[in-house]
């Protein structure tokens, strides 16, 4: 079983692109981020002809998630409880054994935006959530865009933006108290010593450079953890691909047993 978390920057744009991922890696659970389209505008006769179902919360021009399944599915919980003014940031559903989880984390824009504080609140409500509603030995997957670096190793230059957005303590701490739920982050737990990236910026090469930032988990609990064969972050899905343009984010699969 391979299952998979993408932040597609725009569905509506990158359709082709993302129906050529699937058809090359075929997944069978699939999250996908930053829709920027609502439920009704979402293209499921498209998912449809490639074998996939979908859960959908959706939003107009911005935020928006999504779970694509080869299996049937069914929709558990849509957004994070009181926090419904941060926009449609969160869809659950039951896929076979597992309950899976499309995330969108708030990217709090600067530490001296007011968007920051509400960021750290946001995520205080999405760990007492999670464990409200899952237990450490439920197989369960919460995996998406995190919007932040758990680590130094998971930026290009920590020195120098350590403290800025993204690399802040407060940020960290809360992403450790959402482990500390019951969830292992699979790469690191596969990878514990690799710097590997899953966003890069459009402008100034960063991609060629190697100038990136990881903030695209799949975060597991033990029971699934377990299951894990591989963990790939798909670094030729952010290359364009038959002429058509990458997201700024690559796609993150793992396999399990």
């Amino acid at each position: 079983m391979r299952i998979a978390t993408w932040n597609v920057n725009g569905l509506r744009s990158r359709m082709a692109f993302v129906g050529h991922w699937l058809a090359a890696r075929k997944p069978n659970v699939v999250a996908l981020q930053e829709l920027k389209l609502t439920d009704a505008q979402f293209p499921r006769a498209e998912f449809e002809a490639q074998g996939y179902r979908a859960a959908v919360h959706g939003e107009k021009g911005w935020n928006g998630v999504a779970i694509l399944a080869r299996e049937p599915l069914e929709i558990t919980q849509q957004g994070v409880p009181g926090q419904h003014d941060f926009g449609a940031r969160l869809v659950t559903a039951r896929v076979a054994d597992l309950s899976f989880t499309s995330v969108y984390c708030p990217n709090g824009k600067a530490t001296d935006h007011e968007d920051f504080p509400r960021k750290l609140a946001w995520y205080e409500a999405l760990a007492v959530h999670w464990a409200a509603s899952h237990s450490a030995g439920e197989p369960a997957v919460l995996c998406g865009d995190f919007n932040v670096c758990p680590a130094p190793i998971d930026s290009w230059d920590e020195p120098r933006l350590r403290g800025q957005i993204f690399h802040t303590d407060a940020e960290r701490e809360r992403f450790r108290a959402l482990l500390g739920t019951g969830l292992f982050d699979v790469f690191r737990e596969r990878h514990p010593d690799v710097q590997a990236f899953s966003w890069w910026d459009y402008r100034g090469g960063a991609f060629h450079k190697r100038e990136g930032l990881r903030i695209d988990f799949l975060l597991v609990t033990r029971p699934v953890l377990e299951r894990v064969t591989a963990i790939e972050i798909d670094r030729e899905y952010r290359k364009k691909q038959a002429g058509l343009t990458a997201s700024d984010h690559a796609p993150v699969y793992a396999d399990l047993a």
